[in-house]
């Protein structure tokens, strides 16, 4: 694939340039928290966004996405974004970028990725992640990482219409091999976690059902939180967010809020519980606490945030009744995407086996299979 993308891009443009990647990412549990201040445990992974860059000399930003065989070119100084979604990201971050004042000059760039995209793994993090570092290396802007992971982040915001938080751009600029992440949103302190179980592999369910989450709940429910916390605020004046809040607060004033906000809200306080105590599980060894963790989380999206969908809930289902899963849940946003799995590696095959079978005489249709790896974070290469 690296071939291939070096080629493409001397064939357009007859020049060398520098290759990038950034990873997309798993999050083994803390949905929905991370814009709420809360807890979250992902890992990159070793399917990334790559980007083969080098300057122009001009003022001319010029980018080829070979998976969608589309380019986009437009001026540093244009004030209109490019009408793909993808040149979006490119032009939003050099927006961000310039607002914090740094000087970006024209570029040519050839962009490529093996993260299967509308998955739940953060395509769209690792691109904007992979731009990112590239255009710091290439102008020498002087970023650090924690600020690529801002820049990232206000993207979503201005530039692209989803109030996303940093778990995301973090776990993609941050990630390191065999580690999980334990991020703190509030204060982003974070602190890694191994992650080497013996003889266990982390296998993705893709329901191949599509979303977007600009389009989708995922803005709701976020006004829903701030909601809750707006409420609770009028209470307890030290309140700025749900990581101020307890499963007691909650209760003691669930009078005051809409069913549909107290929901929103206990899952979010339950899920950081959660992360907490899976950090534990996992120092310890204990699967029987990590699966339970993992299955609380995937009920509480379902039936408390209501991300899920039929066919997630469906292959939770079967992986919880399945002997050789550990621990299995929805990921990502919701409302389609995949399931995250944790599959002791002589159940791998019976495993997926089982759940095709079972998926398709429910749903006539296929999911896609992705085996991943917890791996390095952003780079050059």
């Amino acid at each position: 694939m690296i071939d291939n993308i070096r080629q493409c891009f001397w064939q357009r443009y007859g020049v060398e340039g520098k290759l990038y990647a950034a990873p997309g990412r798993v999050n083994l549990i803390g949905e929905h928290t991370d814009y709420n201040n809360g807890f979250v445990l992902p890992g990159a992974i070793n399917k990334s966004f790559y980007m083969i860059a080098v300057p122009n000399g001009t003022h001319k930003c010029n980018i080829y996405a070979m998976d969608f065989k589309e380019s986009v070119s437009f001026d540093v100084g244009d004030t209109v974004a490019p009408e793909t979604l993808w040149g979006r990201y490119v032009f939003g971050e050099i927006k961000e970028l310039q607002r914090l004042g740094k000087k970006i000059e024209g570029f040519d760039a050839v962009v490529s990725s093996d993260i299967p995209i509308g998955a739940g793994i953060s395509s769209s993090a690792a691109f904007i992640s992979v731009i990112c570092i590239a255009l710091n290396d290439l102008f020498q802007l002087g970023l650090s990482r924690m600020e690529m992971v801002q820049a990232g982040q206000m993207c979503g915001h201005h530039d692209v219409g989803v109030r996303c938080g940093t778990m995301d751009q973090f776990a993609s600029l941050f990630g390191a091999e065999k580690k999980l992440i334990l991020l703190d949103c509030k204060t982003l302190e974070y602190k890694y976690v191994p992650f080497t179980p013996s003889e266990l592999s982390i296998i993705l369910l893709d329901t191949q059902v599509k979303h977007s989450l600009a389009s989708s709940k995922y803005n709701a429910r976020r006004a829903e939180c701030e909601a809750g916390v707006a409420k609770l605020q009028e209470r307890y004046p030290h309140v700025t967010s749900l990581r101020d809040v307890s499963i007691e607060m909650l209760q003691a004033h669930r009078s005051e809020l809409s069913p549909a906000v107290y929901n929103r809200c206990s899952f979010v306080v339950e899920e950081n519980n959660r992360v907490l105590d899976t950090c534990i599980a996992l120092t310890q060894g204990d699967d029987e606490r990590l699966g339970l963790n993992m299955h609380a989380s995937h009920h509480g999206l379902s039936k408390k945030y209501e991300v899920s969908c039929a066919e997630l809930d469906f292959l939770q289902d079967v992986a919880h009744r399945f002997d050789g899963v550990v621990g299995a849940r929805m990921m990502g946003g919701g409302l389609g995407g995949c399931t995250i799995n944790l599959v002791r590696d002589e159940a791998v095959e019976d495993f997926i086996s089982e759940s095709s079978v079972r998926y398709n005489k429910k749903f006539w249709k296929e999911f896609r299979v992705i085996e991943v790896n917890i791996g390095s974070g952003a780079r050059m290469l």
